[in-house]
């Protein structure tokens, strides 16, 4: 039977999985084959995951499960991703068990990571439905590669996503992560954008897919120039850990034409990045400073944006693609 999670659209037979191992073909329906399953469960600053425009400073209860429908070369997640379940489950937990882990830690928010979340939409929308009923807002990290059934789907579960465009060529997509076409990632990318608060994610490999840098400037500035891009120096693992690692200096040289057309480019993966604060791209006045602790993402340390009038630059009151306003960190403890 065909699996119409992903645009893969796996034929799975009785009792068998697809390319994901996360779901099975059982009583004559495709079911997720561990639901309710966790590999991992923490608390991160948003900003760290990365989301730099929605609820700044909050703290999230980052979850995450196994699987995923693409095999990147230079997965870092490979571990999680590619291992077999058995190895890896740490939680079984159902919805309202979450929750509560969620209230027990102050968290503002729950952010599904470390793998993709069409893996999981069955307890995905569970747990949707019971932080809806509690007040929860949810995101998630995504390749962008399911079937528009699922991305409606996941519209309704998330408030807020993360997409990873990884290139912009099918010849890119099928020799580096094993998908046949980018043609649904750009397709969701858009519908994402109209439905929800979306930010962007390209992690840069030098000679693989820097040269795609103008393009992806090019197709996020059709859709909005304001949408938040997040590029990172990725340090390849699994097939491509042999790999030297991408020059800071050469990638930040190569997005300088992308900065004078997008509004918010943040570049990291790198200690003491220069460039992980929001700008005001009107007037340049420092709306969000951010400190690079290594990773993917950054850390608040000062905000000044007006939120007296939602999202403007307290100096020339241009319009900021910031949503949700500052949450603190210690404002989560009132959530126990």
């Amino acid at each position: 039977m065909q699996c119409n999670y992903c645009e893969r659209r796996c034929n799975i037979a009785e009792n068998k999985s697809g390319i994901c191992q996360a779901y099975t073909f059982t009583n004559d329906e495709i079911q997720e084959k561990y639901p309710f399953h966790w590999t991992s469960m923490g608390v991160s600053h948003i900003e760290s995951i990365p989301f730099y425009h929605i609820y700044p400073g909050s703290r999230s209860l980052l979850i995450g499960s196994i699987g995923c429908n693409f095999d990147c070369s230079y997965c870092s997640n490979s571990y999680v991703a590619k291992e077999n379940p058995e190895k890896v489950f740490k939680y079984t937990l159902k919805p309202e068990q979450v929750v509560s882990k969620c209230r027990q830690l102050g968290c503002h928010n729950i952010v599904f990571a470390i793998n993709e979340p069409v893996m999981s939409l069955p307890s995905l929308l569970e747990l949707s439905r019971v932080c809806k009923h509690n007040h929860i807002e949810m995101g998630c990290l995504s390749n962008g590669y399911m079937t528009e059934e699922s991305a409606k789907l996941m519209a309704d579960i998330f408030s807020f996503i993360n997409i990873s465009l990884k290139g912009m060529s099918s010849e890119f997509y099928l020799k580096y992560t094993g998908a046949p076409t980018v043609e649904p990632v750009l397709r969701n990318i858009e519908y994402f954008y109209s439905r929800i608060h979306l930010e962007m994610t390209t992690p840069i490999i030098q000679t693989v897919n820097d040269r795609d840098i103008p393009a992806i400037t090019s197709f996020i500035k059709k859709i909005d120039p304001a949408i938040p891009w997040h590029v990172f120096r990725l340090l390849p693992e699994y097939h491509m850990k042999e790999m030297e690692y991408p020059a800071i200096n050469e990638i930040n040289i190569a997005l300088q034409g992308a900065r004078e057309q997008l509004d918010y480019i943040y570049f990291s993966n790198f200690v003491g990045s220069d460039w992980v604060s929001t700008i005001c791209p009107e007037c340049g006045k420092m709306l969000i400073e951010r400190i690079s602790l290594g990773g993917c993402g950054g850390k608040v340390i000062n905000y000044c944006l007006d939120d007296t009038r939602p999202g403007s630059c307290p100096d020339c009151g241009h319009s900021i693609n910031v949503k949700g306003g500052k949450i603190s960190w210690e404002a989560g403890e009132g959530l126990l």
